[in-house]
């Protein structure tokens, strides 16, 4: 368990600390049209969006492995 979550927090600090391009075609394009600021502030928006759904699957797998690890 304790390596599951170690494993979680560094895949979240990885996420946090890469600077990403999470945008598709059309927010990159309005990113550009912003500026240098506004954009970093949607890249790190969209970032934050992601990580819930990506803690969301990570509690769930979790949950799995240990509800079925006996016949895995």
């Amino acid at each position: 368990m304790k390596r599951w979550i170690s494993l979680s927090l560094l895949v979240f600090a990885m996420v946090g600390a890469v600077e990403s391009q999470a945008q598709c075609s059309i927010c990159t394009k309005t990113a550009q049209q912003l500026g240098e600021k506004p954009a970093k502030a949607l890249n790190t928006g969209i970032v934050y969006l992601a990580a819930a759904p990506l803690a969301i699957f990570t509690f769930i797998g979790i949950r799995w492995y240990k509800a079925n690890k006996d016949s895995l």
